[in-house]
């Protein structure tokens, strides 16, 4: 959801690849997940360091609205690039399973939002804590181009309200949540969705993505297969931080928790789709799970957990690959300029021009309404 002055990459006309997208175009399309934000932006730059201005938030993603401390979900993940942080990748890793949410902030404040969300869990699970430890899923991006990190101004409230709001149904991309202070390929970013249905075995699944883009230099952004950086030189930034990208890939096919970390390792071809080559210090880090299964945290008898056979995997893999590179593209046309920390300014990718630069590559494109 973005306003007038904004819109997403197939309101201009153009689709990334060619599996279709899901009803909303969006992780919310996988039946259960929900997602939330809370954004934090006030202050302006005449503030000191350590006072402001903040441009930064959270953003939280179920995988489904039941008792996922119970409830476990499979799941798998992969680092790109490993200079970043995912807070709980190597339980993931070890055990295949999901049993948090899974929420996303800036670098600064991930600790914050760890502990906010081992709170909010203890409140919503006595055993929390007595039974077993918490040991919530945390993903973190440098926002500090935007945001006065010294500030600190991610606190326990924006983690309940992230955690509290999340529902289904449309999800709000561009400078939202995690993603208020962000920026990639030199442009403003932040949050971006996308979707695809596909087939395996006869049956119909969804992939959806969700990414919080903070990574890439402006030469090598492509849209579409389209070299866009190439032809957009100007309204760059008085720096390039190599940020870094979370990417959260949901699915109801069912999946062993290999076969989610395969996943995951697509989504970073999509990024690599936009031009990303998960440079020194960017963080690249990817997390796959699917709702096909409910994994209990106790369980007398043995676990049979069905999955899409190896050989039936290909429109998953292009799943993953296509919606990844979509998320990041909506990411950038719903974004607008933000202006924050010392006056840094990162703008917002001109859609006109994009227009323009599309249909020179012989692309369908046209701004809403034209």
């Amino acid at each position: 959801m973005t306003g007038p002055e904004r819109c997403r990459l197939r309101d201009l006309g153009v689709a990334v690849g060619g599996l279709p997208a899901g009803p909303l175009n969006a992780i919310t399309d996988v039946p259960g997940v929900r997602v939330g934000h809370c954004t934090v932006s006030w202050g302006g730059p005449e503030l000191p360091s350590g006072s402001g201005p903040a441009r930064t938030g959270v953003t939280a993603v179920f995988p489904h609205g039941d008792d996922l401390w119970h409830q476990r979900v499979v799941a798998g993940a992969h680092a790109a690039n490993g200079v970043g942080e995912l807070i709980g990748i190597s339980a993931v890793r070890e055990w295949g399973l999901v049993e948090t949410p899974i929420l996303l902030t800036n670098s600064q404040s991930a600790g914050a939002v760890y502990d906010a969300t081992v709170r909010w869990i203890m409140d919503h699970q006595p055993g929390a804590g007595l039974e077993d430890a918490v040991m919530p899923v945390v993903g973190e991006c440098d926002d500090g181009f935007l945001n006065d990190l010294r500030g600190m101004h991610v606190k326990e409230e924006h983690v309940r309200a992230a955690l509290e709001g999340a529902k289904d149904g449309p999800v709000a991309e561009g400078c939202v949540g995690a993603g208020a202070g962000m920026s990639c390929f030199d442009f403003k970013a932040g949050i971006g969705t996308s979707s695809r249905l596909v087939s395996a075995h006869g049956c119909q699944w969804t992939v959806g993505v969700l990414a919080l883009t903070n990574f890439g230099v402006r030469h090598r952004l492509c849209i579409d297969g389209v070299p866009v950086g190439r032809e957009i030189t100007d309204l760059m930034p008085l720096e390039n931080r190599e940020g870094s990208c979370i990417v959260v890939l949901a699915t109801d096919a069912p999946l062993s928790a290999r076969q989610c970390e395969r996943m995951a390792k697509r989504c970073a071809l999509g990024l690599a789709a936009t031009g990303s080559y998960a440079s020194d210090g960017s963080g690249e880090i990817m997390l796959a799970f699917t709702t096909a299964h409910r994994v209990p945290r106790t369980a007398a008898e043995p676990l049979a957990l069905a999955s899409v056979a190896n050989d039936h995997m290909a429109e998953l893999f292009e799943a993953a690959v296509d919606a990844t590179a979509e998320g990041v593209c909506n990411a950038l046309t719903a974004a607008t300029t933000t202006v924050g920390r010392a006056g840094n300014t990162a703008y917002e990718l001109p859609l006109d021009r994009l227009v323009g630069v599309l249909r020179r590559a012989g692309r369908e494109a046209r701004l809403p309404g034209a």
